[in-house]
């Protein structure tokens, strides 16, 4: 099984992420293109290419959390669609395997008695927006092997369950589970992922507790070998998704001493 390790503050800039990666032993660097390091102007395909032919590190990308695919402003909604398919002409050139997203929750309003999601209240143009978005995705990846790959946040509502599978019909669409988002919320997605075992692609691993996310391993309350072993099976890449250089430095040791 790979792991990989996301892009860190800390480390500054692309060559001290991929200098670490190295040193660590890891297979993989996600570019997180909510830093303007990893923007698509600052991803050079020959670099990474090198990089990737030298050294054998390999890179996935994560688009920013900020996008939306389903925007009620048409404008900011063509924007995000451009960068998406920017990003799949990148993967195709650099061999990414994974593209990994969020789907965007949208914004609620708050009644007496609930939050009512506008998504919801309008799901005719939010699932026409997912078909939109799904027919352009198939279309731009075409056999290239590029995988996008839908992340869980904060515990899926159920329009965007509705969405995930209408973009699963697609092969070109999986999952990625995080295990410490899921956690937090009392585990309410997994089962979902149950449902849709085999289109696990990609975990996002880090130790959690009731309050906090992106702990190294060993610092929380998680079954880590459990939710590994979920990875292993489905034949799902890892990236250790703590935040600091310390933290990533004590997950892949508690890694190689436990033996996973």
């Amino acid at each position: 099984m790979d792991y990989g390790m996301p892009f860190l503050i800390e480390t500054e800039t692309q060559q001290k992420c991929i200098e670490l990666c190295r040193q660590l032993g890891l297979q993989f660097i996600e570019w997180n293109m909510n830093f303007p390091q990893c923007q698509l102007s600052q991803l050079n395909p020959d670099y990474l290419n090198q990089v990737r032919v030298k050294d054998g590190i390999y890179f996935t990308i994560h688009l920013d959390e900020n996008l939306n695919i389903s925007d009620f402003n048409t404008r900011v909604t063509e924007a995000y669609l451009a960068t998406v398919r920017e990003t799949i002409a990148l993967a195709k050139k650099i061999e990414a395997p994974i593209i990994n997203m969020h789907l965007a929750k949208g914004i609620f309003i708050t009644l007496p008695d609930k939050k009512r999601y506008l998504f919801e209240e309008y799901r005719d143009f939010y699932m026409q927006n997912m078909r939109h978005f799904r027919d352009i995705c198939e279309r731009e990846i075409g056999d290239s092997g590029v995988r996008i790959s839908l992340e869980n946040t904060g515990g899926f509502q159920p329009y965007e369950q509705e969405a995930i599978e209408l973009l699963l019909e697609r092969q070109c669409f999986g999952l990625t589970l995080d295990i410490g988002h899921s956690y937090v919320v009392g585990d309410c997605d997994l089962p979902f992922y149950d449902r849709h075992g085999d289109r696990l692609l990609h975990m996002h691993a880090h130790d959690a507790n009731a309050t906090h996310n992106h702990l190294a391993f060993g610092d929380g309350e998680l079954n880590l070998e459990s939710a590994l072993m979920r990875a292993r099976k489905a034949g799902a890449r890892v990236v250790l998704e703590t935040k600091t250089i310390e933290a990533l430095t004590k997950t892949v040791a508690y890694l190689r001493d436990k033996r996973l």
